[in-house]
């Protein structure tokens, strides 16, 4: 979706050499990214084995249970999955991530606490997956969910690195440092970790790079078809849907895009947008029968969490899902403790100064217009991607960094800061300057790998399960420097 195979006139043999062994070289780390994300869900299973189920979480749990109840029984109520005839939990598919409110029948119903798009739509995917496999999740939940994840997770991930590598390649400066950012996105994020489960984190990053590739021939100049519009209007849409701080990079992107097309703005991009947000609301009410959130019924009076035997009422909250007291403490290990964004993965640093040298090279320019000699970029793309990315990631850190007391947790159970995990596209574009650079010197080079390998551990030290503490936290807790 970025621009076709373009060599610069005086590029010669060479030129075009260099191009297609760059992208044979990406399409190898993708296929081996591939190929092992796929080993993993083949053997991820659940802490009940007797469940026969892989599912790893509370979270992911919630999302299956009304993935069966929408496919076999057509309701989003999943009390007569979680519970047995009895009233007992049933192990492997009880979640603590419910609500329970008065369904349409007049009746006490319990209900996944997730946002119901995503969920729907995969309820979609299930359906299909049964009429042709004859399959349930009831009777076969090992084979049919795995098959899901690669059909939900795997396989659009591949496709989204190849648009990913694409985007890296055009703006990129060396071909080090443009290997370098395609092999941190196969094996250096968060984001191949949690592709082993099902959540909406990973969802989101992949809208997030369909919505960057058809955005940046706009923002150059280069292409304003009515499709561009549209498909970011769906990817940005579809963002926001799974990630609600995302909506100041969906109104931000919709504001570039109208200084360039107001007209195509308006006709192809807020309509794709309305779809996305007609779908949420629609499938939110059909749910719930009312068009807030659950997360929006936390009051006193309207408390949906609060029923017999709930997780998060009075001190039935225990662990790290308390939350942090010190607002300090938690800012700390937020960017440079136990669930650090740049300790965890260092590479980030990198994203940090790209950043700030791109933005530099921008003032440095004589004229907007002025073109990098190597890869014919304006630098004015540059800076907006730049500019975006420090806006937006300061946005969504502040968003979290100053929430109250019982939403400092860290995400829960989890090997990151699962929050951010969508921003991830944008801090791998944004380290590229940074790997440019380094990658001219025998030192950079070294210190860049150190960078990679320490993120590359980091995020496969979570491989089996996501939903599990980062190797810095466990070490902590094994030193006794903290006891959640």
């Amino acid at each position: 979706m970025t621009r076709p195979l373009e060599i610069a006139p005086d590029a010669g043999p060479d030129g075009v050499r260099g191009l297609l062994l760059r992208r044979s070289i990406y399409g190898l780390l993708i296929a081996i990214a591939a190929g092992m994300l796929v080993a993993r869900i083949a053997r991820v299973e659940s802490s009940d084995p007797k469940s026969q189920t892989p599912f790893l979480s509370a979270n992911d749990r919630s999302r299956w249970t009304t993935i069966r109840s929408l496919g076999d029984d057509g309701t989003y109520a999943i009390e007569h999955i979680i519970f047995d005839k009895k009233g007992n939990r049933v192990r492997g598919w009880h979640t603590i991530d419910l609500v329970r409110h008065r369904g349409a029948d007049g009746q006490e119903h319990y209900y996944s606490s997730k946002p119901t798009l995503l969920t729907t739509l995969l309820a979609g995917e299930y359906w299909l997956v049964k009429q042709v496999t004859g399959a349930t999740l009831a009777e076969q939940p090992g084979y049919v969910s795995r098959l899901m994840l690669v059909l939900t997770n795997v396989l659009p991930l591949a496709g989204a690195l190849w648009l990913l590598s694409r985007v890296i390649d055009d703006l990129g400066g060396t071909d080090w440092g443009r290997m370098f950012a395609v092999a941190a996105a196969c094996f250096g994020t968060f984001v191949t970790t949690y592709s082993v489960t099902l959540n909406n984190h990973t969802v989101a990053a992949l809208s997030l790079i369909v919505a960057v590739a058809v955005s940046l021939p706009i923002f150059r100049g280069d292409c304003r078809a009515w499709w561009r519009f549209a498909v970011a209007g769906l990817s940005f849409g579809f963002l926001a849907a799974n990630e609600l701080p995302a909506l100041s990079l969906l109104v931000l992107a919709g504001l570039g895009l109208a200084w360039k097309s107001p007209q195509r703005t308006l006709v192809a991009f807020l309509p794709a947008v309305l779809v996305i947000a007609a779908g949420a609301l629609v499938t939110n009410y059909l749910a719930h029968g009312d068009w807030r959130t659950p997360y929006a019924h936390r009051n006193p009076g309207d408390n949906w969490y609060d029923y017999p035997g709930s997780y998060w009422v009075g001190n039935n909250v225990r662990g790290i899902d308390v939350g942090e007291p010190s607002p300090l403490v938690y800012t700390f290990n937020c960017l440079v403790g136990h669930h650090g964004l740049f300790s965890l993965s260092p590479i980030w640093l990198l994203s940090v100064i790209g950043c700030f040298g791109w933005l530099a090279q921008s003032r440095d320019a004589t004229k907007m217009e002025t073109r990098n000699a190597a890869e014919g970029v304006p630098y004015s793309v540059q800076s907006i991607v730049a500019a975006a990315t420090l806006l937006i990631t300061g946005v969504v850190l502040a968003f979290y960094l100053t929430r109250p007391q019982i939403d400092r947790n860290y995400g829960g159970g989890t090997c990151c800061l699962r929050w951010l995990l969508w921003l991830t596209p944008l801090w791998l574009i944004t380290l590229l300057p940074a790997a440019d650079w380094l990658g001219k010197s025998r030192w950079g080079r070294v210190f860049a790998i150190t960078l990679l390998v320490v993120s590359v551990f980091s995020a496969g030290y979570a491989a089996d399960n996501p939903w599990s503490h980062p190797w810095i936290f466990d070490y902590w807790t094994s030193m006794g420097w903290i006891t959640y």
